[in-house]
Order: structure tokens, then C-alpha cells, then sequence
């Protein structure tokens, strides 16, 4: 029971983040959205990505890899959205 609710948690919390960087994508602006947001989450989920191979904890070694995955591509789209209007 306890993994399920593990497993549950973690598609909210990658759902939510997920959603996120999308919109950001799909909108094309990452007004409101600051670089260290991103920056902080990926060397955090980075962090704990390693003391969750440590512990062995299937559950947060694949929930805090895939939010250091999504961190990056966040880190991606903030830079390419503020590119782009610097450009215009």
C-alpha cells in the first residue's frame, strides 16, 4: 500500500510540473517564470536522485530523475522564450 501511495504521489507531483513547463512551451513566454526556479530543482532532484540510489528507493530514484529531466528542459525553454523576445 505504502509504494502504490508512493507511486501515486509521484504522477501528481511529475503531472503538475509537467503541465508547467508545457504551458511555458505551448505559450511561448516564461513571463512570471524565473531561471532559478529550474536551475535550484535541477541540482536538488540531482541531489536526492544520488541519496536515493544510496537508499535503494525505486520510487525516488525514478520520481527525483525524472523531475532533474524535467527541471532541464524547463531550464531549456526559459532560455530559448527569453532568447526569442530579447531577439524581438
Amino acid at each position: 500500500m505504502l509504494e502504490i501511495i508512493g507511486w501515486a504521489s509521484s504522477c501528481l507531483l511529475l503531472a503538475t510540473l509537467i503541465k508547467q513547463v508545457y504551458k511555458q512551451w505551448q505559450e511561448g513566454t516564461s513571463e512570471g517564470v524565473s531561471k532559478w526556479l529550474f536551475i535550484g530543482q535541477f541540482f536538488v532532484s540531482l541531489g536526492f536522485t544520488v541519496y536515493s540510489i544510496g537508499t535503494g528507493n525505486l520510487v525516488f530514484i525514478v520520481t527525483n530523475s525524472a523531475l532533474a529531466v524535467n527541471a532541464a528542459i524547463g531550464i531549456y525553454i526559459w532560455y530559448r522564450t527569453e532568447r526569442a523576445s530579447s531577439a524581438s
